[in-house]
């Protein structure tokens, strides 16, 4: 952490009034004892702990509301993210536009078929599915000016999609290439089971910027859908009953479309509803998805 911060602070120093705002995201490696020695000589760092991990939605969430400023970077600790990439990408975000999102464009060279082609696929979907052309949703290193970030509600892994919910509130979005450098500590937690959950969270974040003020338009165009797929089914096991091919009791035609249906939509539904419940739950109450243990220059709140 102490290299990380030394190469953000040699770069913001020469730009920019700033601050730092650090989230330990429940480590157990003595990050933070490292950065409460950093923080006793060093006001401008601000530093909150996580009771245990919570994720990076929830440590950015936290991050961004304890911050000050009208500009607000976001970046990840491990050194991967280059921050002499800040004052260029400061640079772009003056020219009009209200979000610079980072592109690590160069990233798993040698690795096309494990690690690129994946990535690439997965970001091609998600730009289609949302309408925010951008090639890299996965960089943390981006630049918001905080009235369009400020008010956004994020857990689960919705961080990826900040862009998506910035852009249906009207801002502006720029994409910069930004360098990217191999990762020092850690290791990616990245897998199969995570890539599901991001799709489920895609898929509300469509619902929430589309269909949230409507959603009739969304509920009701599942349901044309269905009863078309429905109808069809119908109309294929009547044609096999006339011309004598199968009977309704010989095929699982008609019982297997149904309950595929039938489930399909049911699982999908609740889920949203469920996302939607969320929502109210954390706004009304008005309490966050993570508890932090303790903070550095910094008060609890």
């Amino acid at each position: 952490m102490a290299p990380f911060l030394d190469e953000l602070r040699e770069v913001l120093v020469l730009n920019c009034e700033y601050e730092i705002v650090v989230v330990d995201d429940g480590s157990y490696d003595g990050t933070f004892e490292r950065l409460r020695t950093i923080a006793n000589s060093l006001s401008i760092l601000k530093v909150i702990r996580f009771s245990r991990n919570f994720g990076q939605t929830a440590a950015l969430v936290a991050g961004i509301r304890a911050s000050r400023g009208d500009i607000i970077v976001t970046i990840d600790g491990d050194l991967e993210n280059d921050p002499r990439d800040i004052p260029r990408m400061l640079h772009m975000l003056n020219r009009g536009y209200d979000v610079v999102s980072g592109w690590r464009k160069g990233r798993w060279q040698g690795k096309f078929l494990t690690r690129r082609l994946p990535s690439l696929v997965a970001n091609i979907i998600i730009a289609r599915i949302s309408g925010v052309p951008l090639h890299d949703y996965g960089c943390t290193l981006k630049m918001y000016r905080r009235q369009v970030i400020e008010d956004v509600m994020l857990y689960g892994e919705m961080h990826r999609f900040i862009p998506i919910y910035v852009k249906s509130n009207g801002a502006s979005i720029a994409e910069f290439e930004v360098r990217h450098r191999t990762r020092i500590h850690g290791y990616s937690k990245y897998g199969i089971g995570r890539t599901f959950r991001v799709f489920l969270d895609l898929l509300f974040a469509v619902y929430a910027t589309r269909y949230m003020n409507k959603p009739i338009h969304f509920f009701g165009g599942v349901g044309i859908l269905v009863f078309v797929l429905g109808f069809f089914t119908g109309i294929t096991a009547l044609v096999l009953k006339v011309m004598g091919l199968r009977s309704f009791v010989e095929t699982p035609l008609p019982v297997v479309a149904s309950l595929f249906i039938v489930v399909g939509v049911q699982l999908v539904v609740m889920g949203i509803l469920a996302e939607v419940t969320m929502r109210i739950y954390y706004g009304s109450q008005k309490i966050t998805p993570y508890k932090i243990r303790e903070t550095l220059n910094l008060p609890i709140s």
